[in-house]
């Protein structure tokens, strides 16, 4: 109060932010984000129980997964679920029920976590300079003052025709693509973990997961497998969604391609497109079922598990 007297406004002012700069600035350190999979391997662990959970390695990561064991006479084979992109493999579109209804009619189940994407990849393989880059062979010579050349800087400039202008898409193919390495890794190490299980080995996925390893087994890997089960498969991309209805038609293994009423509208607008394509390629392994109502209705649980068995009983 005394200093506040004597000193004028401006001079307390003053004398204030000298203070404010002489003490030490600490800047507060960046702390990342916790990433969600190792969230979501926590959470797994602390709320699973402990004979279901069993970690694997994919290279240098570590990740959860999820095994039950057969629960009839004979064992039919495994089934390896894998849930769509941040999605947990106990999630409540269907998955987590296949996870625990397939156990009673023959099958060990192993579902696994899914990694995480990195929105931040770069896309190599769009060049957005080429747009902008003017052409190189372009006359630069100053045109001579002539009347003719006079009365076209006079006249007015024609207007430009317009230019069509691509739809920008979704999701760039460097975070599909990213996802998708990381993806297959994880893939081959369950792949692993279930060969030393009796019977068949099949595939459960879903959405964005179901995609990318649909593109993957299009290039015929050395991961064999005996059927391929499709839940709302879709890549988020325009134009990389348009190829994955070809790619569908020319995997080696059985599909049964199961899609939703109330579902992706790219996925809905693809499935005509599918059907088209796989009656070209003639691939006659391929069916195609909608279930109605939404994915988290107990009543399509039911629904999708009497599709999953038939499916499979009709193949083997």
């Amino acid at each position: 109060m005394i200093i506040g007297k004597k000193l004028k406004n401006h001079q307390l002012i003053s004398f204030v932010g000298c203070l404010m700069l002489a003490a030490p600035l600490l800047a507060a350190d960046f702390i990342a984000p916790t990433p969600w999979s190792t969230i979501a391997s926590s959470d797994l662990a602390r709320l699973m129980p402990d004979d279901e959970v069993k970690p694997l390695l994919a290279g240098e990561t570590e990740f959860t997964t999820l095994y039950r064991q057969h629960m009839s006479a004979q064992q039919r084979g495994v089934v390896l679920i894998i849930p769509d992109w941040q999605h947990l493999p106990t999630n409540n579109d269907g998955v987590n029920f296949l996870r625990t209804e397939l156990n009673d009619l023959g099958y060990a189940t192993i579902a696994m976590t899914v990694p995480d994407i990195d929105w931040y990849a770069n896309d190599s393989t769009v060049n957005e300079t080429e747009a902008t880059t003017p052409d190189p062979q372009e006359n630069t010579e100053a045109p001579t003052n002539t009347p003719a050349n006079d009365a076209l800087e006079q006249a007015p400039a024609p207007m430009a025709s317009p230019k069509h202008v691509d739809a920008i898409p979704m999701i760039s193919n460097a975070i599909i693509d990213n996802y998708k390495l990381n993806l297959i890794s994880r893939f081959n190490a369950l792949y692993e973990s279930a060969l030393n299980e009796d019977g068949k080995i099949v595939v459960v996925a879903q959405g964005a997961s179901a995609g990318v390893l649909l593109e993957h087994y299009a290039s015929f890997p050395s991961t064999n497998i005996d059927a391929f089960i499709s839940l709302s498969s879709y890549l988020p991309n325009t134009e990389r969604n348009k190829k994955l209805n070809a790619t569908i038609s020319t995997i080696s293994p059985p599909l049964l391609d199961v899609y939703y009423s109330v579902d992706n509208s790219n996925l809905l607008l693809s499935i005509a497109q599918r059907k088209r394509w796989v009656k070209r390629h003639s691939k006659y392994d391929y069916r195609q079922r909608e279930l109605f109502g939404l994915r988290s209705a107990p009543e399509q649980h039911e629904r999708l598990t009497k599709e999953v068995d038939g499916f499979l009983r009709r193949l083997f």
